[in-house]
């Protein structure tokens, strides 16, 4: 099962709104195939296991392992419960059960009727962690919600800017945890500021430093105050808005929701309408903290690093003990669970 779920890791960033599913098959004692989910509306893992047995005549004496519990619905792709079935594998091993309604037993069930011993809970603490933000997104309607910031020394996460200094983005931590930052990016859904990190900093927001996908750019906007300017409406990345009211011509590839009453609560029900799984959080100081004040939060990274600044934007008052600490040369980063 431990190699189920390094090969689902390996679609992090890919499968949404899927979730990450790792599948091994074992005869005699020995892996016969393997795969995983590689992105949404490919063949799941299930099924590139099965393809990737060269002798499918050992199929009806093997076991097949996976990490999440088998679909037994039609959607892209077809079940994987009846695919299981058709070959006759006679032994599966689930990790975690499944919490999207349209499978929560289900596929279990079928495959006991179509004659398949089923053990299940096996590692399911790791396969839980491994799809928290699909557990998070159908247990609790909402986004898993990633908080990161980088703060000095001295507990500034940025200088304070003058009217007259042109926006530009202030980097506290080297160029090892920049690159990190964007990994991180290309494995979450979207990414979201507050306004006034869009007016401070003109940020990009993109995975320019690393190989992937860009997530969906949130901006919360209530009173319509990007600049026209602004470099989320210079290109072709989707961008949402969310406002009080209308803006009006919007460029390319950029849309708004109206919130009303305006309030995180009910931005993140429209982002579960969307069916945005995760959001990774980068600012500002009002946005973190007023996450961090509702309690709407399930992962705060934060980079401390050796740097001062004489003055400027004090750090989110965060009173948790770190769950996981690494080190990136002079950065340190503490990741915090609620």
């Amino acid at each position: 099962m431990q190699r189920c779920i390094k090969l689902a890791e390996r679609g992090l960033g890919k499968t949404f709104p899927n979730p990450l599913v790792g599948s091994v098959i074992v005869y005699e004692g020995n892996i016969i195939g393997e795969g995983w989910h590689k992105k949404a509306g490919s063949p799941h893992a299930e099924a590139n296991a099965i393809s990737n047995v060269q002798n499918k005549e050992f199929l009806s004496k093997s076991t097949l392992y996976v990490s999440l519990e088998p679909c037994n619905h039609f959607g892209k792709t077809p079940p994987c419960s009846d695919l299981i079935i058709k070959n006759k594998i006679p032994r599966v091993v689930i990790a975690s059960t499944d919490p999207n309604p349209l499978v929560a037993g289900k596929g279990i069930e079928k495959l006991k009727k179509g004659g398949c011993e089923v053990l299940i809970g096996v590692l399911k603490k790791e396969a839980d962690f491994l799809n928290r933000r699909f557990f998070t997104f159908h247990k609790l309607k909402r986004p898993y919600i990633i908080l990161k910031w980088a703060q000095t020394k001295n507990n500034f996460i940025a200088p304070i800017q003058k009217k007259t200094d042109n926006p530009e983005v202030y980097w506290i931590t080297n160029n090892y945890s920049k690159q990190r930052v964007h990994e991180w990016r290309s494995e979450e859904a979207a990414i979201l500021v507050g306004v006034q990190t869009v007016i401070n900093d003109n940020p990009d927001l993109t995975t320019r430093e690393w190989t992937g996908n860009n997530p969906l750019r949130i901006v919360i906007d209530p009173n319509r105050r990007t600049p026209k300017d602004s470099k989320l409406y210079q290109d072709n990345i989707p961008t949402l808005f969310f406002t009080k009211d209308n803006i009006k011509l919007l460029p390319n590839k950029k849309e708004q929701i109206i919130v009303s009453p305006f309030c995180l609560e009910n931005i993140l029900k429209e982002c579960y309408k969307l069916k945005i799984q995760s959001i990774i959080i980068e600012g500002g100081l009002r946005t973190l903290e007023s996450f961090i004040k509702e309690n709407l939060w399930d992962e705060a990274r934060v980079f401390k690093t050796d740097k001062k600044l004489k003055t400027g934007i004090v750090a989110p008052e965060f009173k948790k003990i770190s769950n996981q600490k690494e080190t990136y040369e002079s950065d340190k980063l503490n990741i915090y669970f609620n």
